[in-house]
């Protein structure tokens, strides 16, 4: 039931909040509006069992939810009878709500992340896997982005003539990302969602027709056209994957071809310089006039990728042009190009830099190698097929030989490693089965090969993060009796320089801060000196504000804080009506697949508790520094 309704909803959600846009005008209450409309649907379908249109069913509950909360706000009289020029409106609503989403008053990198999920239906771990970032990143990006349109008032409103051209940018990136969303699943037990894929072509079109002179936009469309086109021969009879190379080109739909040739063409009777999509169509277009994989013009589209990564500099457009450059001048240069680029960490957890890495090095006859980085490889997809497909490629390791994984598991099977221990060890060695190969033998592994995980990995993490990680490693060496795995990673020292309290102008500044919830939970930590994580556990029933106190659990233990003046005054403003749950609440209500413990939910909002990992974003956004210093 549950992955009927995810499909239901990656398919369905774009057109939901859109509609619940307009209506009330905001689109992180659209969304929250359309959550409750899955909740709802995972309460009565598994009895009731999935409707006809499961679509329809889920717009008419989100609109009734809607409908209540306009008239909760008294403005039902607003949208109860639309004006006829309202009703006959013809321009989409789903390109309205990806303009909105674009919008220049956010920040380029939430615009990305915020249009994918409203209009893709994409959560926040298959957008990061996306942007090659992590699933923190983007959910505090697009919680943020909803909080700006808000603040700013921003209309549901279609751009017209300078602004326009303004923002195509950033909404062909987000079309293409939904559009990859679909050719690519990121996760899931299909390697394709056509819905996502005819999705983006909508969009595309659509845009298409509201630009027609801009070259990018027609670039665009040919690109997704031409790889569309291959759909059928992507996959075999059980659903594996098919590469390039081995494809039946006769399944391939000409008429998708013929149209992305038409694409092509307007692109660049538009004129200007090329763009990166122009680019990218360009390649697509010497795969499809090559009538079979040996008459591919590989040196050309080396000397395009080499184009396109001047234009626009990417690991993983460098990863492409190394397959590019391993079938035009051989296997080893394209391997000497992937070894460039393989420690950069956004690459880190790129499950297709081990394939690519694999292919060639299987073309080299290092069959063992190439084994270890399709095993890699299939740890890293989130994609069923292709981790099947992947795991037939790495074949199976001698029968006997101890693995890399095997190690990892009785070592971290000991009954002697205690809960905060085998948490610590268990981070480690996570990303030790991913970046070196849970079927790698343990003995082929090298004191260089744990060093590059470090440096990829961990090389950005601070002096504590760096030894504790070294100190795992040391551990594991010791316990299987093999040579010290570690001997090439370095011990680093830490300061004992102790960081300055923020005082002065600085504090000042954050007394400042727009956010009431802000300003009140630093006041509280500066003037408390609690740590933060006993503030945020704070709830409203706990508080005596006569008295400047309040009680809370942590950790199995009870603390009292107790604050001064500053945090008094504005204390009452914050909590407002409220009379349980939470003193300090997150920015948005929780999805049904995160709900958090009853006890830090307010019964009142539907919020969660403020986490200490989004405070601590927030604070080092606004003032480059720790909670600790306060």
């Amino acid at each position: 039931m549950r992955d009927t309704l995810d499909a239901v909803w990656k398919a369905e959600s774009a057109r939901i909040v859109a509609a619940l846009t307009r209506l009330v005008r905001d689109v992180g209450l659209a969304e929250e509006l359309a959550q409750d409309a899955l909740v709802a649907a995972l309460e009565q379908w598994p009895s009731q069992g999935v409707p006809d249109n499961p679509g329809a069913w889920l717009m008419t509950i989100a609109k009734r939810r809607a409908i209540d909360h306009i008239r909760r706000s008294q403005r039902l009289e607003q949208i109860a009878q639309p004006p006829p020029e309202q009703q006959e409106q013809q321009e989409d609503d789903v390109l309205r709500l990806m303009f909105i989403s674009c919008h220049p008053v956010l920040p380029a990198r939430e615009r990305a992340a915020l249009t994918l999920r409203l209009l893709g239906g994409l959560s926040a771990a298959e957008i990061g896997r996306a942007f090659l970032l992590p699933e923190q990143v983007i959910a505090q990006r697009i919680a943020a982005a909803k909080r700006t349109l808000a603040e700013r008032n921003v209309p549901f409103e279609l751009p017209e003539g300078s602004e326009l051209a303004e923002r195509l940018a950033s909404v062909l990136e987000v079309i293409y990302l939904i559009f990859n969303e679909g050719y690519s699943a990121t996760s899931g037990d299909d390697l394709m969602r056509p819905a996502l894929t005819r999705e983006a072509m909508r969009l595309g079109g659509l845009l298409a027709e509201l630009a027609p002179h801009e070259a990018e936009v027609h670039g665009l469309v040919a690109l997704m056209e031409i790889q569309a086109s291959r759909a059928e021969a992507r996959t075999g009879p059980s659903g594996e994957p098919i590469q390039l190379h081995e494809q039946d080109r006769s399944r391939w739909d000409r008429q998708l071809i013929n149209r992305g040739f038409a694409s092509m063409l307007r692109a660049r009777q538009a004129g200007g310089p090329l763009g990166p999509y122009v680019l990218q169509a360009a390649i697509a277009v010497s795969h499809a006039q090559a009538a079979s994989a040996e008459q591919t013009d590989w040196a050309q589209i080396a000397a395009l990728y080499e184009a396109l990564v001047r234009m626009v500099p990417s690991p993983v457009i460098q990863l492409n042009r190394a397959v590019a450059l391993g079938m035009a001048g051989g296997p080893q240069a394209g391997l000497d190009l992937v070894d460039t680029v393989s420690a950069d960490p956004a690459l880190r957890d790129y499950h297709l830099l081990s394939v690519v890495r694999g292919d060639l090095l299987e073309r080299l006859g290092r069959q063992a190698e190439a084994s270890r980085e399709f095993t890699r490889a299939a740890a890293l997809t989130r994609n069923e097929p292709e981790r099947a497909f992947l795991l037939r490629r790495a074949g199976s390791s001698a029968p006997g030989e101890a693995t890399v994984g095997d190690a990892v598991s009785r070592f971290l099977a000991r009954d002697d490693l205690g809960a905060e221990t085998l948490r610590s060890y268990g981070q480690t060695m996570r990303r030790l089965l991913l970046d070196l190969g849970a079927a790698t033998p343990l003995a082929e592994v090298s004191a260089s090969d744990v060093a590059r995980v470090f440096a990829v990995a961990w090389g950005g993490a601070g002096v504590r993060t760096w030894n504790r990680h070294r100190a795992a490693v040391r551990a594991l060496s010791a316990w299987t009796s093999t040579r010290d795995l570690a001997a090439g990673v370095p011990r680093k020292w830490e300061s004992r320089v102790p960081r300055p309290a923020v005082g002065g102008p600085d504090l000042e500044a954050l007394w400042r801060h727009p956010s009431l919830r802000e300003r009140t939970f630093w006041r509280m930590v500066h003037e408390s000196g609690a740590p933060a994580r006993a503030a945020l556990a704070l709830d409203v029933d706990r508080l005596d504000l006569p008295g400047r106190r309040g009680r809370a659990s942590l950790r199995g233990r009870e603390v009292e804080v107790r604050w001064g003046q500053g945090t008094a005054a504005l204390l009452p403003g914050l909590i407002g009506d409220r009379t349980r749950g939470p003193l300090f609440l997150a920015d948005r209500r929780p999805g049904p697949a995160r709900m958090p413990a009853p006890t830090d939910l307010c019964p009142d909002t539907g919020r969660g508790r403020l986490s200490y990992e989004r405070a601590e974003y927030l604070f080092k956004q606004v003032s480059g520094q720790t909670l600790h210093q306060l």
